[in-house]
């Protein structure tokens, strides 16, 4: 798909307590859900942070494995890296992806929490045309902040397993997410 992005937001989101924080980048995160965007054929994998030091960090990182040495001793992690692209806000990102694509875009939020609107996968892979573009957003912590939620298009079910245990990993997520959007 041409038309698909992810978003990683650092803020707005919430900790434990459902208060709304900002969260520090975690760079394991950079290199999984690049490496999940790039097998499922996503156009672009956005991080989003206001934090200087944090946008800073995510910089050196996709420098190092983009431009560095990285990038020699390793094709294929440059290959996924390139993919990704760091903003301040998520009105950014997805500002900078309807100018790259020149459509609408339709904001997707994600989340472990129940809601009343969400839709399936398999619902959202029946939607997608090749008219609009789509970016699937997920959140550090514990999770997008309402404001943030309320801005989007559309919510998804959350991925349940066997119990009541509902706390994946992000990486998890989007590459689950990812996985049954595509191939589901």
């Amino acid at each position: 798909m041409d038309n698909l992005y992810t978003a990683l937001v650092h803020f707005p989101v919430v900790n434990k307590r459902q208060k709304p924080i900002g969260a520090a980048l975690t760079t394991i995160d950079l290199h999984d859900i690049a490496r999940a965007s790039i097998t499922f054929g996503v156009r672009g994998f956005y991080v989003i942070t206001p934090y200087q030091d944090q946008a800073d960090l995510a910089e050196q990182v996709i420098g190092h494995w983009t431009r560095g040495e990285g990038a020699r001793l390793n094709p294929s992690r440059k290959q996924a890296l390139e993919l990704i692209r760091v903003t301040d806000t998520f009105e950014t990102a997805v500002q900078q992806i309807q100018a790259e694509q020149n459509q609408p875009v339709v904001t997707i939020a994600t989340s472990a929490q129940k809601h009343k609107k969400t839709i399936s996968t398999h619902a959202l892979k029946r939607k997608l045309v090749p008219d609009r573009s789509y970016v699937l957003i997920f959140g550090t912590a514990w999770g997008l902040a309402d404001e943030l939620m309320e801005m989007c298009d559309l919510r998804l079910d959350p991925i349940k397993g066997t119990g009541d245990y509902n706390h994946l990993s992000v990486r998890s997520a989007a590459s689950i997410y990812l996985d049954r959007l595509i191939n589901g």
